[in-house]
């Protein structure tokens, strides 16, 4: 598990030297001494998420009087290089990177690092970290956990879970960190193991779930009876959640890997009149992201917890890192591989304080 093989340093707000997002924009422009110019090299803007991860850093460069250039690859990984290019030849003095394809951004970071200017990755790992100053996102395992154990804290003891899995796409690290998450903290909480106990027995619904598209473990009265592949989006959730609850009509639980497929997975129940929320039949839980309409949904009682993925956090700690490098002075090298953002399971008892975190 990433927790176990990768170095990381928690980034907490509240607690960071680095905290520059709570200064009030004129202390952003009296300790900007000299202009930098930033690049980003943005996946695709084509989406809310990512698109706010370059709205914050454009305004926290225009707050400190710094030059951004945000180029748009469209997901396409030629377009990335030739916009990491065009950065490279622009002599920006540093840049952020959220890549299409972990394995293809390689390349990309070479033409920046050939350069000597820092990268520093957002939102997506790259599977080179060599050149990079840090990758910053949140943390999808700790989040699921958090999310997973304030679901199953509510239990009756001889509740039987029966549940589906709304993934986005086969492969992804990310997926696979946020299910698992969720899976753990389920486990820890109806049995009482400990924390390592329950990563253990998640790996092992983990490999259940890729031989055969289901998963048991009999201590914690937990099944998930289908796993479906909603590519992270409202419109196909929608359709795996049509056909996982039409195969799995007892269903009482939908464990979604971001908030977009559980919104898909609300209209799948509706049309199959099947009560959920609070008050319903089925609960709703997602280890990640947290759109403004799955906060809502959880104002609302339909979804009961998501775990922060905040772009605005991540896009915000990104800058703090780059300008204590630019301003400050402090040596790239020193920073750890994965810097990540606190975790946190937003429910109905904090979600107003988190709301503006959403996108």
């Amino acid at each position: 598990m990433q927790k176990q093989t990768k170095k990381r340093i928690m980034a907490v707000a509240a607690a960071s030297a680095l905290t520059l997002s709570m200064l009030p924009a004129n202390v952003y422009a009296e300790e900007a001494k000299e202009s930098f110019s930033i690049g980003f090299a943005l996946r695709t803007a084509n989406g809310s998420y990512y698109a706010a991860i370059g709205d914050i850093v454009k305004a926290k460069c225009d707050e400190l009087g710094w030059e951004c250039t945000v180029l748009d690859a469209n997901n396409d990984t030629t377009k990335e290089l030739e916009n990491m290019e065009t950065l490279v030849a622009s002599d920006v003095d540093l840049i952020f990177l959220d890549c299409v394809d972990p394995s293809a951004a390689t390349a990309s970071q070479q033409v920046a690092s050939d350069a000597e200017i820092p990268i520093i990755n957002l939102d997506s790992g790259v599977d080179d970290m060599s050149m990079q100053v840090t990758t910053v996102y949140s943390d999808n395992e700790q989040n699921g956990l958090a999310v997973g154990k304030y679901y199953a804290e509510g239990l009756e003891a001889d509740y039987e879970i029966s549940a589906i899995l709304l993934s986005g796409n086969t492969g992804s690290i990310a997926g696979t960190q946020r299910r698992d998450g969720m899976l753990a903290g389920i486990i820890m909480q109806r049995t009482g193991c400990t924390e390592e106990e329950a990563w253990k027995a998640a790996e092992e619904m983990e490999a259940s779930l890729v031989s055969s598209g289901k998963a048991s473990n009999e201590d914690a009265k937990f099944t998930i009876t289908g796993q479906g592949w909603g590519n992270w989006t409202i419109d196909e959730g929608l359709v795996a959640a049509e056909d996982l609850i039409t195969a799995n009509p007892d269903v009482n639980l939908v464990l979604g890997e971001n908030d977009p497929m559980l919104m898909g997975a609300l209209t799948a129940l509706d049309n199959a009149g099947i009560t959920y929320g609070k008050d319903g039949t089925v609960k709703l839980i997602s280890a990640a992201d947290g759109s403004k309409d799955g906060y809502d949904a959880i104002k609302e009682g339909k979804i009961l917890a998501i775990g922060e993925n905040s772009p605005v956090k991540i896009g915000e700690l990104g800058m703090e890192i780059a300008q204590d490098i630019l301003v400050n002075g402090t040596d790239p090298d020193t920073y750890e591989d994965i810097t990540m953002t606190e975790a946190v399971a937003v429910t109905e008892a904090n979600v107003d304080e988190h709301y503006d975190y959403g996108f």
